[in-house]
């Protein structure tokens, strides 16, 4: 008899650690299965048929499986009621003959047992496939709703499937994003075909996320608020449970792609997290790469030196074997007398004798105890660099100026139109193209105002758009600037403001 379930046990799963698991969930699938040919109930002779059928055993015992069946109404998969349809004689009636019927709770357990074992069937498809396509769908698919949203009417229908598949690639994309930064941690030095692959589809997600992230970005800014609100109205035609979790999941789904300030977005997350990790993977595929062209380095020498220690057939093979590579050679800087030259001869000392068999040396008293200075010639003569330093400090000079002077003319705090600047000299248009490049980075939206530091974090710029369709141009020594005209106001930012927003 198998144990009851314990505290925080969900009995509707019980069946699956039980000895007998295997004809429990036979007998659960046979249900299930019957349901979908809409047969509701199944008596002991049918269910008796379906594990045979089903293979696991050619004559089952009736007993067995009744008592199995009793077991699975006890844990609240099966409910059973008495079956009177064959009832013929009153010995059939006081029989007792029962039909047993699926319950929700069990149905529930086995959809979620489905879903387990579907799940892991495709588990290592779901690895090997990075499904970069449904970025680019759900780009299309936000232009559709885009569209549906300019018109008067839009069509219901179209608007529900639209953002019911819109619902489904971000799901999917959503479960791409986590296999793969998931897959770069515990791959990123694998030099397999599957990591190289993986490293090549981590690139092309990336990149289809960079333009999907734009894009969803301007997308809502047309569709928020009032379009989106005629779209989730019009599927409220439809089903108003279903326009209010369109409605819940299209928070979700703008927090996915939309950063807000201090906030960022997951899909920037996503990026930060994918960018070092491909681009490890990359460098060590370029290192194992090098390493299969350029066989001869340092690493591969010690191994080859390893192994030559490892089948060395004695300890004094082994010494050899060190002296050889390690020893020392021949002191070239020493300087040899007329005897030891003599003795040499004498001896006739090969030249690859080693120094503990070769004679000793004799050095002179002279250089024992006079040491050998080197003798050192005329020193170089010291090249002069006043006058390239001058005229350094004269530029630095310069350009100090310049910088000073384009802050007096535009930090003085008073908003004014690009387009009367009307000339600029070069320090005061190299400064104006820096603080609109540091502005433009921190705009999402194209009709937005923003604020920014100037990169030394001296200046506090803000830009905001006329909104009137005028355009500006400005006379500089190298040509003409032109473009949008905006509203510019550049603030001085004191020693105290920055230290304060450091801290």
């Amino acid at each position: 008899m198998s144990p009851s379930p314990g505290p925080g046990r969900i009995e509707a799963f019980a069946y699956l650690t039980d000895d007998q698991a295997l004809l429990y969930r036979t007998i659960m699938r046979a249900f299930v299965q019957s349901k979908d040919r809409f047969v509701f109930q199944l008596r002991l002779p049918d269910v008796l048929e379906a594990i045979r059928l089903s293979g696991i055993c050619e004559t089952p015992d009736p007993g067995q499986t009744d008592a199995a069946l009793t077991r699975l109404c006890e844990w609240g998969n099966l409910q059973k009621h008495p079956d009177v349809r064959n009832v013929l004689t009153v010995e059939d009636f006081f029989a007792q003959h029962y039909a047993f019927r699926l319950t929700a709770q069990g149905e529930a357990a086995e959809k979620a047992l489905a879903l387990f074992d579907t799940e892991s069937d495709v588990a290592h498809v779901r690895e090997n496939e990075l499904h970069a396509t449904a970025l680019s769908d759900i780009r299309r698919l936000l232009e559709d709703l885009l569209q549906l949203s300019s018109q008067g009417d839009p069509d219901a229908t179209e608007v529900h499937c639209n953002i019911l598949l819109l619902q489904a690639r971000f799901q999917t994309v959503t479960a791409t994003a986590q296999a793969l930064i998931k897959r770069l941690e515990s791959e990123v030095g694998s030099q397999s075909a599957d990591g190289q692959r993986l490293l090549q589809h981590g690139e092309r997600f990336v990149g289809e996320l960079v333009l999907t992230v734009d894009a969803v970005g301007k997308t809502v800014h047309d569709l928020e608020p009032s379009s989106f609100e005629r779209l989730i109205r019009a599927v409220a035609r439809r089903s108003v449970h279903d326009s209010i979790e369109m409605k819940s999941q299209w928070d979700c789904f703008r927090r996915w792609f939309i950063s807000d300030p201090g906030c960022p977005s997951h899909a920037e997350l996503v990026r930060e997290r994918a960018r070092p990790l491909i681009t490890a993977g990359l460098n060590a595929v370029a290192r194992a790469n090098d390493r299969r062209i350029h066989r001869i380095d340092r690493a591969s020498d010690f191994r080859v030196l390893a192994r030559w220690f490892a089948q060395a057939e004695s300890d004094a093979d082994a010494h050899r074997l060190w002296r050889s590579v390690f020893g020392l050679c021949s002191a070239r800087h020493l300087i040899v007398n007329d005897r030891t030259l003599d003795d040499h001869e004498m001896h006739d000392v090969p030249a690859n004798t080693s120094w503990l068999d070769a004679p000793p040396l004799r050095i002179s008293k002279r250089f024992r105890h006079d040491s050998n200075s080197p003798q050192t010639g005329m020193l170089n003569r010291i090249i002069d660099r006043t006058a390239e330093k001058a005229k350094l400090a004269a530029a630095t000079h310069e350009e100090t100026l310049r910088l000073l002077i384009a802050q007096n003319r535009f930090g003085t705090g008073r908003r004014i139109r690009l387009s009367e600047l009307e000339q600029l000299e070069t320090g005061e248009f190299d400064m104006l193209l820096d603080l609109l490049g540091e502005a433009g980075s921190a705009r999402i939206f194209a009709n937005e105002a923003v604020e920014a530091l100037s990169p030394d974090g001296s200046l506090n710029v803000r830009l905001e758009p006329t909104d009137d369709g005028r355009n500006f141009t400005i006379l500089t020594n190298d040509g003409v600037f032109s473009g949008p005209d905006q509203w510019i106001q550049i603030d001085p930012i004191s020693t105290e403001t920055v230290e304060s927003r450091q801290c």
